[in-house]
């Protein structure tokens, strides 16, 4: 029986970079019946429909898992972010974003494999704002809950237990935000103490970020509130190439949606010359997600090869390749490997 998932293949880049994503998936002989979902975000508020249409939520909720593309959003006004509209109306508490070496990618360090893990619901993403027009001041509220710090802890340490990755650091600032940073802290103490085979330590955010851009080889599993976590996956993507070649996935207990974490480009939509990288290697964490690690790992052993030898990669990276190309070559790659 095919898998059943939801396709979004959002706006600017999103659509090629989606299309070709799906051709290497195709490529590694894995069967999907997709539910196409074009309309989304700026396009579906075009059309007089919410930027997060009910459709596209009944359809997650009925297969369970979804593969999407970067949509745009708007900047200080317009609507909320169809990303964070997702992670809430889902509860898609766990954001995880790793970051590791693609060897051909002249970047500042040749051995980084670290994971991000952003708590992706509350914190100051809540949306908790007020706006004082007499005396212009804007008050937003950071809401850190335990049960809410809990499960995005529990979530990184058993995702450490099960993919045999034996450190966590904790990354927080309760030197000064002692109530909501001081509870994200405390319940990581106690839960951390339930994994005694996990080595454990946590950071305050500042030291953390200025670390990591010295010697992020000492990292490994690294978990976050929701702002400190955003702001981390970005600074170590950046450690390896980019937001580009950095894959994604938000993922709660019944649900779970992959989506590439650059944005949509809409300056180099439609020219064929776009980087599908990220969003081929956020499907290979979806395949490992459906339990589909043959495939999974066939596509992310042919890509790694391909930025080793470097014959044909886009333009970002220092190639001259098509997002066409790209895809053909990556293709022919793993229909030859899983062919062996």
């Amino acid at each position: 029986m095919p898998h059943e998932l939801t396709l979004l293949p959002g706006d600017g880049i999103g659509p090629e970079v989606t299309a070709a994503t799906v051709q290497v998936i195709d490529a590694a002989g894995v069967d999907i019946a997709w539910d196409r979902h074009r309309v989304i975000g700026a396009t579906a508020v075009e059309r007089g429909r919410p930027a997060l249409p009910p459709d596209v939520v009944d359809s997650i909720q009925e297969r369970g898992t979804a593969l999407k593309g970067p949509v745009t959003t708007p900047v200080g006004q317009g609507f909320t972010s169809v990303n964070v509209q997702l992670r809430q109306r889902l509860d898609l508490y766990a954001n995880v974003r790793p970051a590791t070496t693609l060897h051909g990618l002249d970047t500042p360090f040749d051995d980084v494999d670290l994971i991000i893990f952003r708590e992706n619901t509350e914190g100051l993403y809540s949306g908790i704002e007020y706006f004082d027009e007499r005396l212009d001041i804007a008050d937003s509220i950071a809401r850190i809950t335990r049960r809410g710090s809990e499960r995005i802890i529990r979530f990184c340490f058993e995702y450490a237990r099960a993919h045999d990755r034996d450190h966590v650091t904790l990354a927080h600032k309760a030197n000064i935000l002692k109530k909501s940073s001081g509870l994200f802290l405390d319940v990581g103490n106690e839960v951390a103490a339930e994994y005694p085979e996990i080595a454990y330590d946590d950071r305050i955010i500042d030291n953390l970020c200025m670390q990591l851009v010295d010697n992020p080889q000492q990292y490994d599993c690294i978990v976050s509130t929701n702002l400190f976590g955003d702001i981390l996956s970005d600074l170590t993507a950046g450690l390896v190439g980019g937001l580009g070649v950095t894959p994604g996935a938000n993922i709660g207990d019944d649900l779970a949606v992959f989506e590439a974490v650059h944005g949509s480009a809409p300056d180099i939509a439609g020219q064929n010359v776009a980087n599908p990288t990220a969003m081929i290697r956020t499907a290979a964490m979806m395949l490992q997600h459906i339990d589909e690690p043959e495939a999974a790992a066939t596509i992310e052993q042919a890509l790694f090869a391909m930025y080793r030898e470097g014959d044909t990669l886009t333009r970002d990276v220092g190639g001259d390749a098509s997002t066409a190309e790209f895809a053909d070559a990556l293709s022919d790659r793993v229909a030859h490997d899983v062919d062996l």
